[in-house]
């Protein structure tokens, strides 16, 4: 699975590599963690040219048909083997793919309670990474709104295996045009990283500093900003 994650690049470092354009000025994080404002690049609603636009939306993924916005444990990650079939998934996974800017994401070795030993997972370049992600838009009986997201995950490569049996999907830079095409299905993509693109470490994990809080519904009268992530 993929529940806490770090974005350190740049903004323009960011904006770059994902090509979006206009770049949104936003600092480093440590942790990116499950019911916070996540970024997310996908394709600009507005323009059927395949613009690319940057958006925060809330990572814990709400379905659509969701009565409401419930407490609680929210869905973070969506399994590749079963994104295109699950109900809370599948509408999102056709229609309304994204990519999530990280610089690595942490994992944990064992299932002991206060035992387990943490590890960073950055590139082993320490180059950007692209998660594959789906979004979604839900609007409450009330006319309140949100977007939120989740990160697909798949089964462990080799390299990955002895620490956890599930990562994140990687869609490499030259893939990130057929991910965000909503007119075409790309299973294929939905496969685990080559065995060296990762270089994970045993690593120490830092108290963490005040984070941001998690978005709630958007009321009808508030204004086209629907978060503010820092």
């Amino acid at each position: 699975m993929c529940g806490l994650f770090n974005l350190s690049h740049s903004s323009d470092e960011v904006a770059a590599y994902f090509d979006y354009g206009d770049t949104v000025e936003f600092p480093p994080r440590d942790y990116v963690a499950p019911g916070q404002p996540v970024a997310i690049v996908r394709h600009d609603e507005n323009d059927r040219s395949g613009r690319r636009s940057f958006a925060l939306v809330r990572w814990g993924f709400v379905p659509s048909w969701a009565k409401e916005v419930k407490a609680g444990k929210p869905l973070i990650n969506a399994r590749a083997e079963t994104v295109a079939e699950k109900p809370s998934f599948r509408n999102a996974f056709r229609r309304r793919r994204c990519l999530v800017p990280a610089s690595g994401f942490y994992e944990w070795q064992g299932d002991v309670p206060g035992r387990k030993v943490p590890y960073y997972v950055p590139r082993t370049d320490g180059g950007l990474v692209a998660f594959a992600g789906i979004w979604e838009h839900w609007m409450g009986p009330n006319g309140s709104e949100l977007e939120s997201a989740a990160i697909l995950t798949t089964a462990a490569n080799a390299a990955l295996a002895p620490i956890h049996h599930r990562m994140p999907v990687v869609i490499a830079r030259e893939d990130f045009a057929t991910w965000l095409n909503d007119q075409v299905k790309p299973v294929e993509l939905l496969k685990a990283a080559p065995n060296d693109f990762f270089a994970p470490v045993q690593t120490e994990m830092k108290r963490r500093a005040e984070t941001p809080k998690p978005p709630k519904p958007r009321k009808p009268e508030v204004p086209d900003n629907q978060l503010d992530l820092f």
